[in-house]
């Protein structure tokens, strides 16, 4: 799968900074994971890029609108299912079963969660944050209230990780991504 076609797609159905930085991240975040754990860096990385490549223009079929988008660019059948089982239970009744899918599933959310939090840190940044500050984020139900709890408990109950364990991992990934977000953020937009 060609980086290019996916971020042409992305493009073609996403223009707000949100969607194009949450898409950025999910890919950065997606691809450390995969080099950690000795899997298609690649693969794993277009995937977080186009997870919610239907959600901006269409919310309502959100994970329904996907198939139909991907085959613009030929996405294989199991690109497509991943994307669609990161929905699983809100949206999608594609259940996640392989690592990368489960993977995706918990830090869809959080991901939002922790830029969240970084942007309310003075360094507007990752690179400082502590599991323990993030704990306390994710405890008041009313900061980033639209990222759902549930789910990334769910994420982490599925990987058979501990809530600190998926925190600690995703910051991680995260310190790693940012600035390479950032940039491309700035080229692309």
């Amino acid at each position: 799968m060609d980086r290019n076609e996916a971020i042409k797609l992305l493009k073609k159905y996403n223009q707000e900074e949100f969607h194009i930085r949450h898409a950025l991240t999910v890919e950065g975040v997606m691809k450390y994971f995969a080099k950690e754990m000795g899997y298609d860096e690649n693969f794993w990385g277009i995937v977080g890029l186009l997870h919610d490549v239907d959600f901006e223009k269409y919310p309502e079929e959100h994970c329904k609108k996907a198939p139909e988008l991907l085959k613009e660019i030929n996405a294989p059948e199991d690109m497509i299912y991943a994307i669609c089982s990161h929905g699983y239970g809100i949206c999608s009744d594609v259940e996640p079963k392989h690592e990368m899918e489960k993977i995706l599933f918990a830090v869809d959310e959080l991901t939002g969660l922790i830029w969240a939090a970084a942007k309310m840190r003075p360094s507007k940044s990752t690179k400082d944050m502590e599991v323990s500050s993030l704990k306390k984020k994710f405890k008041d139900k009313k900061f980033a209230a639209g990222c759902s709890r549930d789910t990334i408990t769910q994420g982490a109950e599925r990987l058979g990780w501990s809530l600190d364990e998926l925190f600690e991992k995703t910051i991680n990934a995260m310190r790693v991504c940012e600035d390479d977000v950032e940039q491309e953020l700035k080229e692309i937009l």
